[in-house]
């Protein structure tokens, strides 16, 4: 398969490349060959030397197609794309702290009490990442003169962000392009990436590699974990609970993935997925093929946005996993890690039972190689059509007796009737408080026979769809909203106190004040009268204490940024006159801390913070100007205050105070 005609390589795109610039996307690129003899060899990987031993063996397991899952195909040439992820075992290790530890929340106290302060720095800077994100473009070649029939060899882009908008069509022009010259595609590639600009969550951007030019919309910044080397300053972005005006701009992880045409044949169910990804249960997804499988989990993590997702999701999940020895030892009963895999090799069914929800997707029949490659709109991708869920048929379907008693049968057979013929099924014992809503499904447009008229119906149901769970998360969090709410000083009163603290949060007062006044219109029409159980297995779930805590964060730092701006707006003269003396000193103790919290910021000083300290020290001096004599001497004691006042002579006088001489005789004040 050669690459697209549309693309060519220049001779000589760049002489020399840039590591850092190549690291702002790219950790790594790597060639795995399949060996008959050794298993998975990594052929080639650059930058050289940039993997542990460990992680290569990880990477080389993840990059093949499970050989259990593979249904033959006698094509000569067999192309799919899919992603994983998986954890560096080389970072600091990071409990999981339950929203449970946590009862109050208030500006002073963001973080639970359990985690230490190198996960605090590690929080606010964004340095180092936990997870490394792989996307493959895997090549199965049969040829009878080979051994076994033929060779596989997979093409990996490593990577500490989960830019599959970008990768995906990446990798389209990477992978055949390496099959036509070789490793010198590893080092064409790395030059044009290292010339892009520096990722923006968020917006679009035009991205050359050759002759062409990617345009692709990134994730915005507060649906990216912190961890993936988006610093904190990236994340005062607009978030929930505030619906987007802009419908086109993404609003969470995997905006691109095909949620239509991944789960139509469970359209009914997402309701229930949604709100088991919303409260962090552990949920197993299981599909033929890993570009089924790995689409499944990107985008049931699609659902929840603009919710920051905490729960760890593996879009493709092998038993070579160095995770699966302890997911495999849990004991019968015991409680199992808020996680959702994707899995393709059905031995997960037997060896994982103490997953208590499974979702089977897809379909053997489905040409991957189509499914994988085809070119992706904005928001879907061509998608094969599974025989017998067209729209038409769903609610037939749905209410006819056949259906009934296929359902019933399905659920007494269990998951495991899968290890004899694969269906699109889920099994869960959960019993949902959200109800379908009939008239988005009546909204989905029924494909065609024309596999150009079926990508764009994909592309208009996959906007209707998210469209919906977007508004849906977004009611579901606007409760929340009171407690991220930035304050400017009202009117007539001083800016220059400390900046107030943002409410602080008690889950007790909140669920009670929450049942007081109810859900809202929006949930109300859509949730069962036990609504607020969902609240409470939300608080209690693994998604909700990071959530809150960066959203709080966010809040704490534009209600400063706020006071900070009325400070400089403001004349400290109009105030001196109607303060007493006792509003006078704590004025001038308050301006002294927001003075030295600036000029603490000299490591990353320009232009707008060094116009705000000057501003400060001069309305320090204006406040010092007005205390009496005693007590200016007194605080000249300090010597740090003493050179923060120092200054020409100035002489103020206030009505209502007396005149004092502003000079200042360091000579007398100790050093």
């Amino acid at each position: 398969m050669s690459r697209s005609p549309s693309f060519s390589v220049k001779p000589e795109p760049n002489s020399k490349i840039d590591p850092e610039s190549l690291r702002r996307w790219v950790v790594a690129f790597c060639i795995i060959r399949f060996d008959l003899e050794q298993g998975q060899l990594i052929e080639e990987c650059y930058p050289p030397g940039c993997l542990t031993q460990d992680e290569e063996l990880e990477i080389a397991f993840s990059s093949f197609p499970d050989s259990v899952s593979q249904h033959h195909n006698r094509s000569s040439i067999h192309d799919c794309i899919f992603f994983f992820r998986f954890q560096r075992r080389d970072d600091s290790q990071v409990e999981n702290v339950s929203s449970s530890e946590i009862v109050e929340v208030d500006d002073k106290e963001v973080f639970p009490k359990s985690v230490d302060e190198k996960f605090k720095k590690k929080l606010n800077n964004g340095n180092g990442s936990r997870y490394l994100y792989g996307f493959v473009f895997n090549r199965q070649r049969h040829d009878e003169r080979l051994k076994r029939g033929g060779e596989q060899k997979s093409v990996v882009i490593l990577s500490h962000s989960p830019y599959s908008s970008v990768f995906r069509p990446l990798l389209q022009i990477m992978g055949p392009l390496y099959f036509d010259i070789g490793k010198k595609a590893l080092e064409y590639i790395a030059a044009y990436v290292s010339t892009w600009p520096a990722p923006v969550p968020g917006k679009l951007m035009d991205l050359p590699i050759g002759n062409a030019t990617l345009k692709v919309n990134l994730p915005p910044a507060h649906s990216l974990p912190l961890d993936s080397g988006t610093l904190f300053e990236e994340s005062t972005s607009s978030m929930a609970p505030f619906l987007p005006t802009n419908q086109s701009v993404p609003q969470g992880l995997f905006h691109d993935s095909d949620l239509f045409g991944t789960f139509r044949g469970l359209l009914l169910q997402l309701w229930v997925l949604w709100e088991l990804l919303l409260i962090g249960e552990p949920i197993l997804i299981i599909a033929p093929t890993p570009p089924q499988c790995c689409e499944a989990v990107a985008s049931l993590v699609s659902l929840v946005a603009p919710l920051l997702c905490s729960v760890d999701f593996r879009p493709y999940f092998t038993i070579h996993d160095p995770e699966f020895a302890h997911l495999n030892a849990l004991q019968e009963g015991g409680t199992f890690p808020p996680m959702v895999l994707g899995v393709t090799n059905l031995f997960f069914l037997k060896s994982l039972r103490n997953i208590h929800h499974i979702v089977s997707v897809g379909s053997p029949a489905l040409n991957s190689s189509r499914l994988a490659l085809a070119p992706r709109a904005s928001s879907g991708r061509t998608s094969a059509r599974p025989e017998g869920f067209g729209l038409q048929n769903l609610s037939f379907k749905k209410f006819s007796p056949s259906s009934l008693l296929n359902a019933v049968k399905l659920r007494r057979d269990g998951p495991l009737c899968l290890m004899t013929e694969h269906k699109e099924a889920i099994w869960s014992t959960y019993a949902a408080i959200t109800k379908p809503d009939t008239s988005i499904l009546n909204r989905l447009i029924d494909a065609g026979v024309s596999p150009r008229v079926e990508e764009s119906m994909s592309v208009v149901n996959n906007e209707i769809l998210r469209r919906h769970f977007l508004e849906l998360t977004t009611n579901f969090l606007a409760p929340f909203g009171p407690y991220f709410r930035a304050t400017t000083p009202s009117e007539g009163s001083s800016p220059f106190v400390d900046t107030p603290p943002l409410p602080s949060f008690n889950a007790d007062e909140f669920l009670g004040s929450l049942s007081a006044r109810g859900p809202g219109k929006f949930l109300s029409k859509r949730m069962r009268s036990n609504w607020l159980d969902l609240y409470r297995r939300f608080l209690k779930g693994h998604n909700f204490m990071p959530w809150f805590q960066r959203r709080h964060a966010v809040a704490v730092q534009e209600q400063h940024r706020l006071w900070r701006q009325a400070r400089m707006k403001t004349d400290i003269q109009q105030f001196i006159s109607k303060m007493s003396e006792l509003e006078i000193v704590d004025s001038f103790n308050a301006i002294e801390r927001h003075l030295l919290g600036e000029m603490q910021q000299s490591g990353r000083a320009n232009a707008d913070t060094e116009a705000t300290c000057q501003k400060l020290k001069r309305d320090l001096q204006a406040v010092f100007n007005v205390l009496p004599k005693d007590m200016q001497q007194l605080l000249l004691m300090n010597p740090q205050r003493a050179a923060l006042l120092q200054g020409s002579p100035e002489r103020t006088k206030l009505p209502g105070h007396p005149s004092v001489q502003a000079g200042l005789v360091f000579s007398t004040s100790p050093r």
